[in-house]
C-alpha cells in the first residue's frame, strides 16, 4: 500500500489518465477546485501515463480503464512499480462488480464511476492520498452482495463468442473489426471482458481455451 500523506495541508499530486481531452479538461477543472490539489499531468493513454508517472511520482494516479493502445487494467501492476508511492483512482464507465473486484486485487485504491465523478472523486483521491481504499457506496454494495466465480463460455455474449472464435483463428483487433462492423477499440473492450469473465491473462490461453471447448471448427 502507498504511504499515506505525512502532512493534511501537503499538496496532493495529480496524473489524469484519459483519452478525452474534454473529460481531463473537466477532471482538471474539479480537482484543482480543491486548494491542496494539483494535476501535474495529463496523458492521454497508458503508455502516457506510466511515463508520468515515472516523471512526476506523483501522489495520485486517476486513471480511465477505456483508453487506447494497451488495455489500463492488466497495465496495473507495471503503473505501480514505475512508482510504487502513487496510489491509483480508477474513474471509468464499467460500473460491474467484477471490474471493481479486479481492479482492487491488482492494487487500486479507488473505483469511482465517472456519472459519479463530480461527487466522489474527490473523496476518493483524498482516501488514496491517505493510503486508504475508496470504493464508491451503491457498487460497494453491489460488489458485497456478487460473490466472486469463475465463468464459463455460457457466460459469453454472443458478441463475445464471436470474437472469440476469430481471435483463435488468427484475425488481429483490424480485422475482426472490419468482419463484425465494430471499431478497433470496441474489440478490444469486448476481448478485456472475454479476458475477465474467463479469469485468463493473454490471447493464446484464449486460442486454448476455444480449441479445449470446441467453440472454432478448424
Amino acid at each position: 500500500m502507498p504511504p499515506a500523506a505525512s502532512n493534511p495541508e501537503e499538496t496532493v499530486s495529480i496524473v489524469l489518465a484519459d483519452d478525452h481531452p474534454v473529460v481531463r479538461s473537466a477532471l482538471r477543472m474539479l480537482l484543482e477546485a480543491e486548494e491542496d490539489f494539483e494535476v501535474v499531468a495529463e496523458a492521454g493513454d497508458v503508455e502516457g501515463a506510466e511515463r508520468y508517472l515515472r516523471g512526476h511520482k506523483p501522489t495520485v494516479l486517476v486513471l480511465d480503464l477505456n483508453m487506447p493502445g494497451s488495455a489500463s487494467l492488466p497495465a496495473v501492476p507495471a503503473l505501480i512499480e514505475s512508482s510504487p508511492e502513487t496510489s491509483i483512482v480508477v474513474l471509468t464507465m464499467q460500473d460491474e462488480p467484477a471490474f471493481a473486484r479486479q481492479a482492487l486485487q491488482a492494487g487500486v485504491l479507488g473505483y469511482v464511476l465517472k456519472e459519479a465523478a463530480d461527487s466522489e472523486l474527490v473523496q476518493a483521491v483524498r482516501s488514496a492520498a491517505r493510503g486508504d481504499t475508496y470504493l464508491q457506496p451503491a457498487l460497494g454494495a453491489r460488489l458485497a452482495a456478487e460473490p466472486e466465480r469463475s465463468a464459463g463460455a455460457g457466460d459469453l455474449s454472443g458478441r463475445e463468442l464471436d470474437i472469440l472464435r476469430l481471435i483463435a483463428l488468427g484475425h488481429t483487433n483490424t480485422e475482426i473489426g472490419e468482419q463484425l462492423h465494430l471499431s478497433v477499440r470496441t474489440v478490444e473492450t469486448h476481448r478485456a471482458h472475454i479476458l475477465r469473465k474467463l479469469n485468463l491473462t493473454a490471447r493464446s490461453e484464449l486460442v486454448r481455451y476455444a480449441l479445449d471447448n470446441d467453440l472454432v471448427d478448424l
